[in-house]
């Protein structure tokens, strides 16, 4: 019979599951919002990291404390801490730049690739062991993302210049992620979503105010829209993953990505009456199957530390 101990790590890790499922859903509404934007795409970027430090700040200043969470001692802990932020605006200004130098189906698919970067990154970087179980999830869920926006035949109609930036975005948000899970063994949620979501605002404000013909929104329905990015897609979709990286290998919390265009294509259908046909179905069934197999490989995987350890914040 498991001891205490055991049935405690069983069940923080069933909750750490289901906060990264949630949390790539939250994330995978992100397209309609910035389809519904009044506003270019870099200043959408910028709204959705700026508004998104309210319901952060009232989070830390009312919610619970973190009895184990560790205060920043130097500039080595402020910089680690800025880092994540710095790659997210990078991710999201080269994911929105892509969006509009290629097809639609080229920026998807290929910036869908950051699972392989940080399950290499984490080889690399920090010697992580990897299954073969998981790979032949990922594997798996990368052919039902290619199946869902239609197959190897939709990278056709795409631009170079615009593949390669796709491709960037997926590499800096492979380092978003695996800067997140060292930072994890040390700072909570709270910490780490204030600094990575501010830094993040900080470095998307000089783009969006110099690059873009509209900045502010004119309507309640466009502040509606970047509300709803910020404080669900932003706010509430990256709390989740973050707080699940406490738990989970970074490997295959990044997974959640490949959640994400199944979630839209889902909401694009409810939302927008685009529609889903039998091919996006399948993809979309194949995309969960193998996350499902990465799960049982990701269980022979190690995590960033032992779950009991751990806060709940």
């Amino acid at each position: 019979m498991a001891g205490p101990s055991q049935q405690l790590s069983s069940r923080t890790r069933r909750l750490a599951v289901a906060a990264l499922i949630l949390g790539g859903m939250a994330i995978g509404g992100s397209p309609i919002f910035v389809r519904l934007s009044e506003v270019g795409p870099m200043a959408t970027a910028f709204w959705r990291v700026a508004l998104a430090l309210l319901p952060l700040y009232l989070w830390a200043t009312f919610g619970e404390k973190s009895a184990t969470d560790t205060r920043p001692s130097g500039l080595a802990d402020y910089s680690l801490l800025v880092l994540p932020g710095v790659f997210l605006a990078v991710d999201l200004a080269t994911w929105h730049l892509a969006l509009h130098m290629t097809s639609v189906a080229n920026a998807t698919l290929l910036a869908n690739l950051a699972p392989i970067f940080v399950t290499l990154g984490s080889w690399l970087l920090f010697g992580a062991r990897v299954s073969g179980v998981f790979l032949a999830g990922l594997g798996l869920a990368l052919a039902g993302v290619v199946t869902l926006k239609g197959g190897p035949t939709a990278l056709g109609d795409g631009d170079l210049a615009g593949d390669m930036t796709a491709i960037l975005a997926a590499v800096v948000y492979a380092g978003y992620i695996l800067a997140i899970g060292r930072l994890r063994s040390r700072f909570s949620t709270q910490r780490i979503m204030i600094w990575s979501t501010a830094s993040a605002a900080l470095c998307m404000f000089p783009l969006a105010f110099l690059l873009e013909d509209s900045f502010v929104p004119a309507t309640l329905f466009g502040w509606a829209v970047l509300i709803g990015l910020a404080f669900i897609s932003q706010a509430a979709g990256q709390g989740l993953i973050i707080y699940a990286l406490a738990f989970l290998p970074p490997a295959f919390s990044s997974l959640t990505l490949l959640l994400q265009p199944v979630v839209a294509a889902i909401l694009a259908w409810l939302l927008l009456g685009e529609p889903v046909g039998l091919i996006q179905a399948i993809g979309g069934a194949i995309v969960l199957v193998g996350i499902l197999i990465a799960r049982a490989g990701a269980d022979h995987m190690p995590g960033n530390s032992k779950p009991e350890s751990r806060s709940s914040s």
